[in-house]
């Protein structure tokens, strides 16, 4: 057996096997996440159909990895529903809730998890319960047995559970993000859910691409004396940056640092960060509007000190870019919904993050050589609000 050319003896003696199968697996995951929200569509109907209509406001919300994902599926869920979306880490819900929180505001909290058992998850839940009149709850996790899964609340809540193999053993989340990414989508588009079979199919084919046939590339890009890294992405890409260059943190134990921001964004100050150390990786919209924007980025980037290398992934080559190194998903210029392409858009970090954890001598499945970080957060003291 192998996963990422590596054979599970080599994967093993490194410390790599969950991460290099828990990359590995996504696509499939994808396929069997779909078939998971259409068996438990009747159930995610009549909750919903209890909960939109009686709501002004959605919050998304989970700490670190899962808080990213709100950012990237606000934008679908929105027009889906055509009530206001908000995401909100948990950690700031749980720091200043009255700052969130309104009794007067009938809300519906969307909470994603790995484990449901960091202490913000639940934390946050019972600030929503005690704060709001009237709060729904849908729980989006991997673990079924978890505290954020079984927390009782006086709200209707509504828990759903990923197929298993979801829940990554390793430190840090690929599959559990990338699936619950999808579920979220799919449940934004629940009214037309054997529709959306055939976007998860292609979504598929560009997880296996950027896997089986881009991996060694990415390991090469890898291979390359960077000090820095950029993400930029824009709209639900923005979500894929974050995660992107959490990544690329979490896998390299600190080592390589940097930033993500947006492509409008990243003018305003932060492209002082770029040097002869930095690679930047654009994350590429598919529509031609938002296009327009990203080639002005990357011609700008002529101006100033330049790059050590540049890098994107894309769904289709882009009139007028040209990088060191373009990763292209499409061969026949089909087109994916870009909410979509953020679920895959993520994997050449995933790639990048855990080639280079290899090279710079650590255990991608425990990168954190002092336990400075942990795969369920430690430590964490939830204190009485005093109302």
């Amino acid at each position: 057996m192998k996963y990422l050319g590596m054979e599970l003896p080599v994967l093993s003696q490194k410390g790599a096997v969950h991460t290099a199968r828990e990359i590995s697996q996504q696509p499939a995951l994808w396929q069997a996440i779909w078939e998971a929200v259409r068996s438990n569509r009747n159930d995610l109907n009549r909750f919903l159909g209890a909960s939109l209509p009686n709501v002004k406001r959605i919050i998304l919300t989970g700490a670190g990895t899962s808080a990213y994902i709100g950012l990237s599926v606000t934008g679908v869920l929105q027009r889906s529903t055509g009530i206001v979306v908000e995401p909100i880490p948990s950690t700031d819900l749980v720091s200043h809730p009255r700052d969130y929180f309104h009794a007067d505001i009938p809300t519906l909290m969307i909470s994603f998890a790995r484990s449901g058992n960091s202490p913000e998850s639940v934390a946050a839940v019972a600030l929503a319960e005690d704060l709001c009149r009237t709060c729904f709850h849908l729980v989006l996790t991997c673990n079924p047995e978890g505290e954020l899964a079984k927390y009782k609340t006086k709200n209707e809540k509504f828990v759903f559970s990923l197929p298993p193999e979801a829940n990554d053993q390793s430190l840090a989340m690929t599959s559990s993000y990338t699936g619950m990414l999808l579920t979220a989508i799919l449940i934004a588009r629940l009214n037309d859910l054997e529709g959306q079979k055939q976007s998860v199919d292609l979504l598929a084919g560009y997880g296996r691409k950027l896997i089986d046939y881009y991996a060694s590339d990415i390991e090469r890009l890898a291979d390359q004396d960077f000090k820095r890294v950029v993400f930029l992405g824009s709209g639900p890409f923005y979500g894929t940056a974050r995660e992107s260059y959490l990544k690329m943190l979490e896998l390299t134990d600190g080592r390589i640092v940097g930033k993500e921001d947006s492509f409008l964004g990243f003018r305003h100050g932060p492209k002082a960060i770029i040097n002869d150390t930095t690679l930047v990786f654009y994350i590429f919209s598919n529509h031609e509007y938002v296009s327009r924007y990203e080639r002005d980025l990357v011609e700008s980037m002529k101006k100033g000190p330049s790059p050590f290398l540049q890098a994107g992934v894309a769904e289709s080559p882009i009139n007028g870019v040209h990088l060191d190194r373009m990763f292209y998903l499409s061969e026949n210029g089909s087109k994916l919904n870009e909410e979509y392409l953020a679920v895959c858009s993520v994997l050449p970090a995933q790639l990048l993050g855990f080639y280079k954890s290899l090279k710079l001598g650590l255990r991608p499945d425990t990168p954190s050589t002092t336990g400075a970080i942990t795969r369920v957060v430690e430590g964490v003291q939830i204190y009485d609000l005093g109302i």
